[in-house]
């Protein structure tokens, strides 16, 4: 099948070139403009429902038929993330970068009218920037920044020991789960936390166990029981290898941070609006999800994409 004739179809998933891709939306080789979405390590392809594949995806509710990035009017794009390069060398946001032009390439999309990233694909977003600034109108860049906080790295450092360590003692899953649920304490908030507690006695050791342990156990599970240790860690890792200089990035950027991200601090993302090389605005807010407010209050956060996203072209502050 040509890649005009995938553009034709409304609904489309391929695996070319090494790049694993999705594109849903309006049909047309020229009609609507493609927006590339990309979301955290645990993102995939499959971001939103559709007809030819039904299932909930990553970000169903900013991404559909009159949401926030509807699908009425763009074509939306997303890729699987590369987990590792040749040779075993560490898969870096770069490559990820190269991956989306490669999906792009094989469609015959010359340029997107915005890449949105948040989290890990804000981190691919920028690297894009950098890497082919004439091949998007715009950037928008939520909950990430040009480098990894060192206190993140380090949090992630020992989330890949522990990885590693159930691997060797032949508990993967185990070493996952543990891993995955260390990760959901810095993507919350403390606040978050203290809601969970609100309706049990401080002095109810049990109560506070079970509601605050029994929801990180669950959703390490979950991520266990569908990821690998060398996935998890080469993602891991590539997190803190990513690097762009603000400078070089010339594309209309909006960054989106919240004040309450532990692992973007917001002073990094009012560093990175100071550099950028293009028009650049910053959008803070406020939530008790901190870093995850893209997934779990995307009430707060839609409104701001879809602003920018219908906005004229090239109107900045």
């Amino acid at each position: 099948m040509t890649a005009l004739a995938l553009l034709r179809e409304s609904e489309t998933s391929v695996v070319t070139s090494g790049v694993c891709y999705e594109i849903v939306g309006a049909p047309g080789a020229h009609g609507p403009p493609v927006i590339a979405v990309l979301g955290g390590i645990s993102a995939s392809r499959h971001v939103t429902s559709s007809a030819s594949d039904p299932r909930s995806g990553w970000w169903e509710e900013v991404v559909g038929e009159g949401c926030a990035i509807d699908t009425t009017s763009f074509r939306v794009l997303s890729i699987d993330y590369l987990a590792q390069a040749n040779g075993g060398v560490p898969v870096t946001t770069e490559d990820q970068a190269h991956a989306l032009a490669t999906a792009l390439d094989e469609l015959g999309i010359d340029r997107v009218h915005a890449v949105v990233g948040a989290s890990y694909g804000g981190m691919v977003a920028l690297a894009f920037g950098a890497a082919f600034p004439d091949r998007a109108d715009r950037l928008v860049v939520i909950s990430a920044a040009h480098e990894s906080d060192p206190m993140a790295t380090a949090l992630r450092h020992l989330q890949r020991r522990v990885v590693e360590l159930g691997s060797a003692v032949g508990r993967e899953r185990d070493g996952l789960a543990i891993a995955r649920g260390i990760a959901m304490t810095s993507y919350l908030t403390p606040r978050y936390f203290e809601e969970r507690l609100a309706e049990d006695g401080r002095d109810d050791v049990g109560a506070i166990e079970d509601r605050i342990g029994r929801y990180l156990k669950t959703h390490g599970e979950r991520f266990a029981d569908q990821w690998t240790s060398t996935r998890y860690n080469s993602l891991s890792l590539s997190l803190d290898l990513h690097s762009v200089r603000p400078e070089e990035i010339t594309v209309p950027t909006t960054l989106i941070a919240i004040s309450s991200d532990r692992l973007v601090p917001i002073a990094q993302s009012r560093e990175l609006a100071s550099r950028l090389g293009g028009p650049s605005q910053l959008i803070e807010l406020d939530s008790s999800l901190g870093h995850d407010a893209f997934l779990g209050d995307w009430q707060r956060v839609a409104p701001f994409i879809n602003a920018l996203l219908t906005a004229e072209r090239r109107v900045w502050p």
